[in-house]
């Protein structure tokens, strides 16, 4: 297992409404589908971005999909209308998501990827 950002092992699609983000988690894998769920734990994501002033985090297994749903509540600042941030939208927020440190197999990493290419020299 190593450690990598999660956009190494998933990507992310965003939506806002009000106050409320929805972020969906797509593992590239669906195997890998078990070691983060371990990991993406609605209390993780909570404090992840708990700087925001998230009060609540809701976590929706989608085994079908193969993907994590997560509905974030008080994310952003008051919402498109109301925060006073350049990019009230909550899609920019689906990047910081995709930030999160992970413990991975390699074996869920593209073989281009510069993690799997360092951590092979080790």
């Amino acid at each position: 297992m190593i450690e990598v950002p999660l956009h190494e092992v998933a990507h992310g699609r965003a939506g806002d409404k009000g106050n409320r983000l929805n972020i969906s988690i797509i593992p590239y894998h669906k195997d890998a589908m078990p070691v983060l769920a371990k990991q993406l734990t609605e209390a993780r994501v909570l404090e992840f971005f708990q700087h925001r002033g998230t009060t609540a985090v809701r976590r929706y297994d989608l085994p079908r999909l193969s993907a994590f749903n997560f509905v974030i509540d008080d994310v952003l600042e008051g919402g498109v209308n109301t925060a006073l941030n350049l990019d009230g939208h909550g899609k920019t927020l689906s990047f910081l998501l995709l930030s999160m440190p992970v413990h991975i197999d390699r074996l869920f990493l593209a073989a281009g990827s510069p993690w799997a290419q360092a951590n092979n020299a080790k």
